[in-house]
């Protein structure tokens, strides 16, 4: 389910399939907080067990995207603004 776009945490790319950048500051505060999470998980598991740092960033690279859908503008393709 998407938000609309004076809503929406992270609007959908002008080209292309996805979200761009966030739009609202708990689009940045969730940005944030992966890149701090793989920043962490890199430090710790990378060391000794660096398949298990892989399936992390799989994992929480999931949950923004799982995110980014619910928080988001609805992704589809697009060609520029043709609104």
């Amino acid at each position: 389910m998407s938000l609309p776009k004076e809503q929406a945490w992270f609007p959908a790319k002008r080209y292309g399939w996805g979200w761009g950048i966030p739009s609202r500051w708990q689009g940045w505060a969730v940005m944030l907080g992966w890149l701090v999470a793989l920043i962490a998980g890199g430090t710790v598991l990378t060391a000794n067990h660096p398949d298990w740092f892989v399936a992390f960033a799989f994992a929480i690279s999931g949950g923004l995207v799982a995110i980014c859908s619910w928080k988001g503008e609805s992704p589809s393709w697009r060609w520029g603004d043709k609104e």
